[in-house]
């Protein structure tokens, strides 16, 4: 079994398996998780038609700034971004953005604090094309989430979905005109602490000997 040592300090299995949710109410609020019990997820964001997007297939975020500001320094947020990116902080979600553009880490941090959003973490082409030359691999994904330790990735595309399954990672895909999509984000974070919070489980259960031949 792989295992993955964590900036955060959780140490555990890079398994991709996926499993039934069980938490849609903790999703709702009916039946909020301990905060203190979930494994730390680290999420990231596609930009194109994922959290930007063009106006016929969503709205934008208000925000308190004139317009021409944000015509000058960014570009129309997602509806619904500001929201879900407080409710993953409040459940202790780390949050990243992975984007296959030129955009700087500089300019996605500023578009994103215009609107109140703090980032932990910004993949770009060229910081994408660096981390898999160092892998050594060749023929490469066009995202790589496992190599910055990133759990769950949201994206418009069903192409970077596919490349998930085939490279064993985690990726949730959202269309650009769905309404829902939030909510979607929010079922798929909760499934993936479900699964950490198990695996967590497994391995406290497991005699001291066979944890050291697992990992070994």
């Amino acid at each position: 079994m792989n295992q993955t040592h964590r900036a955060d300090g959780c140490d555990r299995s890079a398994s991709t398996q996926t499993s039934p949710n069980p938490m849609w109410q903790a999703i709702t609020g009916l039946n909020p998780m301990n905060p203190f019990n979930r494994p730390r997820v680290r999420i990231s964001f596609d930009i194109d038609d994922t959290l930007a997007c063009l106006p016929h297939h969503s709205e934008a975020e208000q925000s308190w700034l004139p317009g021409f500001v944000h015509r000058w320094l960014g570009e129309p947020l997602r509806i619904g971004t500001r929201s879900l990116t407080r409710e993953l902080r409040r459940q202790g979600c780390s949050i990243w953005v992975y984007t296959s553009s030129g955009r700087t880490p500089a300019y996605i941090k500023r578009w994103l604090l215009l609107h109140g959003i703090r980032v932990d973490g910004v993949v770009n082409s060229e910081v994408h094309s660096r981390a898999l030359a160092s892998h050594g691999m060749s023929l490469s994904p066009s995202k790589f989430p496992p190599a910055f330790d990133i759990d769950l990735h949201v994206d418009d595309s069903e192409g970077v979905q596919s490349e998930g399954h085939e490279h064993g990672f985690r990726v949730v895909v959202v269309r650009p005109d769905d309404q829902s999509w939030t909510h979607r984000v929010l079922e798929a974070v909760a499934t993936v602490q479900a699964q950490l919070a198990r695996q967590q489980t497994l391995r406290h259960k497991q005699p001291v000997g066979q944890v050291s031949q697992a990992y070994s």
